[in-house]
């Protein structure tokens, strides 16, 4: 069983692209995989689906409807790459991401396995 860190574009992505995450994140689970999904997690910390109704995946307006910060976010997701990752995988378009890719850096720099989503 891998331990998975789930990283792709958000910002600017219709929903945030959680449907992406939750697919994957699903079909990685399916596998036998423990699986970190970024938005299953924004979610938790806010306690309600925070890409409902933001059509235009605006960062500005998750902040000023639930608090939703960058900081926040990429503080758990980078917590979870270097204390628990195996192996990061990185759905279609994560080359374009500026969180993406500095995720894609650090799993780099710590030596862990990735799978490119396609």
């Amino acid at each position: 069983m891998k331990k998975i860190y789930l990283a792709g574009p958000m910002t600017g992505v219709p929903f945030f692209n959680f449907p992406a995450f939750y697919k994957a994140a699903e079909a990685l689970r399916s596998a036998g995989h423990e699986v970190f999904n970024p938005a299953e997690r924004d979610n938790e910390r806010h306690g309600t689906d925070i890409s409902t109704g933001n059509v235009s995946g605006c960062p500005k307006q998750a902040e000023a409807e639930h608090g939703l910060t960058l900081r926040q976010c990429l503080r758990d997701d980078t917590a979870y790459i270097c204390e628990h990752a195996t192996t990061i995988a990185l759905l279609p378009g994560w080359e374009n991401s500026k969180g993406c890719k500095a995720e894609h850096a650090l799993a780099a720099a710590l030596g862990l396995e990735f799978i490119y989503l396609g």
